[in-house]
């Protein structure tokens, strides 16, 4: 089968589009023919070997894949059922997306939601799932939209373009952090309803600065999520969810012990079946499928690499489904 193949080459790793045997996948109790993939921040890093990501050689890249059950040995699937998987170390541990077939552990497949096709459930992907754990996670701690505004950093990105659609179609008003200017027009078209230059959320972060926003959802860490945190209103909450801008934090303790801030952490990769199984399904009720449309561009399977490479440059904005 063709596969995006991760293997360790001199002074890193080095990815291609190649042959790799059937009789060589991992094992598991579900067999899956991938229709579609996509490309999320972690698989630009992977792929290029920025970051470690992948843990053992060789490795099928791709964090997430959509397809239909070839065969089944769990109670939960049969053949022909459309499913979706993102996470649980797929691409890193466990032979990934990339690839024209996967075999699984069951318990980590969500069926294909009711009203999405399965390149629409790849246009989400990760990102766009991880955007909805995020807006779950605003709900759970009680965050509505008449407490003020809704942050959203890295806008013009995978789940920046994805959370800024959530957020306004709930009720938000929400404003889009980039560093794209000319990318203005897109994040408007998608609910934002004010833009913010990231310059003004890097640099080192004050312990307070003015209340600006209730909520917000943070894909970049480091400086803007220190910056966002000291900016954030009485009582409101920052969802992070990822490290673009670094993995570091440098913050003080102010926003929690003032002003009661809290910081929600999100974990997409191993969250509980329950948890995903409730994403999905409020992603295939919430989301503005004519949005998401806008958002999404459709590349071959030989273009995931050089891709992956322009998804690090911040060169891609919102989402990139593969078809397989």
């Amino acid at each position: 089968m063709r596969a995006i193949i991760i293997e360790k080459a001199d002074g890193g790793t080095a990815a291609r589009l190649g042959d790799f045997p059937d009789a060589d996948l991992m094992d598991g109790d579900v067999t899956v023919r991938v229709t579609h993939s996509t490309i999320n921040y972690k698989d630009g890093l992977a792929i290029t070997g920025k970051a470690p990501v992948v843990r053992r050689f060789p490795m099928i890249g791709g964090i997430d894949f959509s397809g239909i059950v070839e065969s089944s040995d769990h109670p939960d699937f049969k053949s022909g059922d459309e499913v979706v998987l993102n996470g649980w170390g797929l691409g890193e541990t466990h032979l990934g997306g990339y690839a024209e077939l996967a075999r699984v552990n069951g318990n980590w497949l969500v069926p294909l939601p009711e009203g999405l096709s399965r390149a629409q459930a790849m246009a989400i992907g990760t990102a766009g799932y991880t955007a909805m754990l995020c807006v779950l996670a605003l709900e759970r701690h009680g965050m509505t939209p008449d407490q003020g505004d809704a942050l959203v950093t890295g806008a013009a990105g995978g789940v920046g373009s994805v959370a800024i659609s959530l957020l306004a179609g709930l009720g938000w008003r929400v404003i889009a952090s980039t560093g794209r200017a000319e990318e203005a027009d897109y994040l408007i078209s998608l609910g934002a309803n004010e833009i913010m230059d990231r310059a003004e959320l890097d640099g080192r972060a004050g312990p307070l600065g003015k209340e600006r926003w209730a909520v917000g959802v943070d894909a970049v860490g480091s400086t803007t999520l220190a910056n966002a945190l000291a900016m954030t209103r009485y009582g409101g909450a920052i969802a992070a969810c990822g490290l673009a801008g670094g993995m570091d934090l440098p913050a003080t303790v102010m926003p929690f012990i003032l002003r009661g801030v809290s910081l929600l952490g999100i974990d997409s990769v191993h969250a509980p079946k329950d948890r995903r199984v409730e994403a999905w399904a409020r992603l295939a009720k919430d989301i503005d499928l004519g949005k998401l449309a806008t958002m999404t561009r459709t590349i071959a399977f030989d273009e995931v690499i050089p891709a992956a490479r322009d998804i690090l440059a911040g060169k891609v904005r919102g989402r990139l489904v593969v078809e397989i």
